[in-house]
């Protein structure tokens, strides 16, 4: 289905918010758009809301069976924006936001749907999945200038940290943390501080009056904890090239930066169970 913008979809096309999970998809260039759309299909979201330019083409079977919402702006203000009135519009489902060439992988992802996944974390009363932005970009950036190439994806495999994050009190949030590392780390004079963090809520069940806020947290402050006060939860990463491709696609650092590969540096597999491995997220108490 295709809509004019976002009033003609929350007129026509609410039977899309009937029921959870329901992605929606950012496009905000026509980068790995297809991909995108492919890898979130193979994790069975009840619904895929891409919303996009005019100028974007999808071959026929994605046409057809995603949600297309027609919008000339796909970023900073106007996201947060879209998610808040999606939020009003669907209370009570469960709802995930991306980027393209942006990639959702949760423990067992290759096995268990994502709807498998929320219901298990939503039995231990958590209404939010933390999920970390994890950095890919292309080995070689010659051949690839844009740093854009599933092939030969890498990624960091350690130099990832944590800080407490405090409240506007100055006292410390309760299982709050603030998460650091990959290129914005690497590159950090490079990028603004406010966009240093790689921790983003993507995964949350929306309800009445929550706010989604302009730095990936929301007004509830329990959405934002790493897991509940009795044990560890599922967190989940986002594999991501659109950091590189904003290192890659800025004056200021392009023509400074040749290659982003380091001492630290390993192909991504495509698999949950590396990132398991690297720590990069955990299954909790899901087995």
């Amino acid at each position: 289905m295709r809509y004019s913008g976002l009033d003609a979809f929350l007129r026509d096309g609410k039977a899309a918010l009937a029921k959870g999970p329901v992605a929606l998809i950012f496009v905000e260039d026509l980068v790995e758009v297809e991909s995108t759309i492919r890898h979130h299909q193979r994790l069975d979201f009840a619904s895929l809301l891409v919303l996009a330019p005019e100028e974007l083409t999808l071959p026929p079977d994605l046409a057809e069976s995603v949600h297309r919402i027609h919008t000339s702006q796909t970023g900073g203000r106007a996201v947060v924006d879209t998610v808040n009135r999606i939020i009003d519009a669907a209370p009570g489902i469960w709802l995930y936001y991306c980027f393209n060439a942006e990639y959702l992988f949760y423990p067992f992802c290759e096995t268990r749907s994502v709807a498998e996944m929320l219901t298990f974390h939503t039995e231990e009363r958590r209404d939010a999945v933390l999920t970390y932005v994890v950095d890919l970009y292309a080995a070689d950036l010659g051949e690839f200038p844009d740093a854009v190439c599933i092939e030969d994806a890498h990624l960091d495999k350690s130099g990832y940290y944590a800080l407490g994050r405090t409240g506007e009190d100055g006292n410390p949030r309760d299982r709050q943390l603030d998460f650091f590392g990959g290129l914005r780390w690497r590159f950090e004079e490079h990028v603004p501080p406010a966009s240093r963090k790689i921790d983003r809520i993507a995964l949350f069940r929306a309800k009445k009056g929550l706010r989604l806020r302009a730095n990936h947290t929301f007004s509830d402050e329990e959405y934002n904890t790493y897991s509940c006060p009795w044990h560890h939860n599922i967190t989940a990463a986002i594999c991501s090239f659109r950091t590189a491709k904003a290192l890659r696609g800025n004056a200021g650092s392009a023509f400074e930066i040749h290659d982003f590969r380091w001492h630290n540096s390993t192909p991504f597999s495509w698999h949950s169970s590396q990132l398991l491995n690297l720590g990069l997220m955990e299954p909790g108490q899901w087995f």
